[in-house]
């Protein structure tokens, strides 16, 4: 029987109840308090054995320790923590390098707490320029919208939503889910601030087609005199592209690209959270988006939209970035990589599935059951595997696709290939379970669009 936490005494506060819904009323001891809240964890899937997401689960011992280190520094104190903002300034160096930013300019970006305040960052700038240049030529300048496809991650629907852009969300079809120059005449005019192209999207792995995308947009400046610009959401895909696809032009190697966004804690291989955006160059992010403060001691800039924030995530990803050099991300991506084909090609023999993501750009394996699959779906294999401590993602994909329903796996660095190759007999031996017990065999009922179609967080 639970003890009432008023009357705890230091030989039973190991037991006591904790308070649902009023503060409690008096301390306990430090082990008992990290021992409530460590029991409370045991339930919590592994973070090693979560496949649904693309967040880095491991870091060395020496990571940690700067981690450790850096955790009570406010990032944006640059008067107090001068190095810390030395090293975010370099690592924008660094990025604005790996991703082909042009020669000649000044780089300019920032570290965020994620993609999520990345994405912001560069669809505000966008907004901006796109404002101050319709206001110059006296034209009007309140009916923005932004044009992507319908893989787009939901943070852009937030972006739009909340910054009063209309969207404009090109649908995907059955066998393509990703943005290709197909359609964009019906979606793009005067009034559209960016097309958003993905690389290393959350479904499927598969990059947009940028190249064609950037050619139409070129053939319409030439068209209408409308230039419209690029934001290239690379939250999965910029810290896997430079290192194996080095001759792969989705970066700033394109002149149309003029911000690019990444995940340090997805293939960045920081903890989260820590994200970055990226501009061609200084100008392009609007110098009415940037403020000056002073009541930290000297004066700084800031430009996110986050203030106060833990140092511990940049710290972490200098020192990968020291610690991997260039050479070592490719070797880790090179195998990682290596198991997820692998884990794909066992998928596919099993006879249960088949590959929604023909081109493998990014360690991530995209299957649908074959048609002849009827006892169960792909909801189900993603339950029995948790029995196993696996989580995988399973969802129905976006509109106009809704009907296929795809079950995903991301493999990060830290999975080798024997643990790739046990992961896909329990798959397999899951199929088999429900091949011969059965399964829902539709897909959970689940309210809102979409993005909420999941056993899992497309983190």
């Amino acid at each position: 029987m639970a003890i009432p936490v008023e009357k705890v005494t230091p030989y039973d506060e190991f037991n006591f109840a904790v308070p649902e819904n009023e503060f409690p009323k008096s301390g306990i001891s430090a082990r008992a308090a990290a021992a409530l809240v460590v029991s409370e964890e045991w339930t919590d899937a592994n973070p090693m054995l979560n496949m649904s997401s693309f967040v880095t689960t491991f870091a060395e011992p020496e990571a940690v320790e700067v981690a450790k280190r850096n955790m009570y520094k406010n990032y944006i104190d640059h008067d107090m923590y001068p190095q810390a903002f030395a090293m975010e300034t370099r690592m924008v160096k660094w990025l604005h390098q790996l991703w082909n930013g042009p020669k000649g300019v000044e780089p300019y970006g920032t570290a965020t707490i994620g993609s999520s305040e990345a994405c912001m960052l560069a669809g505000l700038a966008h907004k901006w320029n796109w404002r101050q240049a319709r206001e110059k030529a006296g034209k009007d300048a309140t009916r923005p919208n932004m044009v992507t496809g319908g893989n787009v991650q939901v943070v852009w629907k937030k972006f739009l939503r909340y910054f009063d852009v209309e969207p404009r969300i090109v649908p995907l079809k059955p066998g393509n889910y990703r943005l290709t120059a197909e359609r964009l005449e019906q979606y793009v005019d005067e009034n559209t601030i960016a097309v958003v192209a993905i690389a290393g999207q959350t479904f499927t792995g598969e990059d947009d087609d940028i190249q064609e995308i950037h050619d139409w947009l070129d053939a319409y400046e030439k068209k209408t005199g409308i230039s419209i610009p690029m934001h290239i959401d690379g939250a999965s895909g910029g810290f896997v592209n430079p290192f194996l696809y080095p001759d792969y032009k989705w970066d700033f190697r394109l002149p149309r690209v003029q911000s690019i966004n990444a995940s340090g804690h997805k293939f960045g291989l920081t903890p989260p959270g820590l994200g970055w955006v990226v501009f061609r160059e200084r100008k392009v992010f609007n110098e009415d988006l940037i403020f000056y403060v002073n009541y930290l001691g000297g004066e700084m800039p800031t430009a996110t939209l986050n203030f106060s924030r833990n140092a511990a995530p940049i710290a972490v990803q200098y020192y990968q970035f020291l610690r991997l050099g260039f050479d070592g991300y490719k070797r880790g991506m090179t195998h990682t990589l290596a198991n997820a084909v692998a884990l794909r090609d066992e998928l596919v023999k099993s006879g249960y599935f088949t590959i929604m993501n023909e081109t493998q750009r990014i360690p991530v394996v995209a299957v649908t059951l074959d048609p002849k699959v009827k006892k169960f779906n792909e909801f189900d294999v993603s339950n029995k595997v948790r029995e196993k401590g696996w989580v995988l993602s399973a969802y129905s994909m976006p509109p106009d696709a809704q009907e296929v329903r795809s079950l995903r796996v991301v493999v990060r660095p830290h999975i080798n290939h024997n643990v790739a190759m046990i992961l896909a007999r329990d798959i397999v031996s899951a199929c088999k379970y429900l091949d011969e017990h059965g399964g829902s065999a539709t897909a959970p009922e689940l309210h809102g669009h979409s993005d909420a179609k999941s056993t899992a967080a497309k983190c």
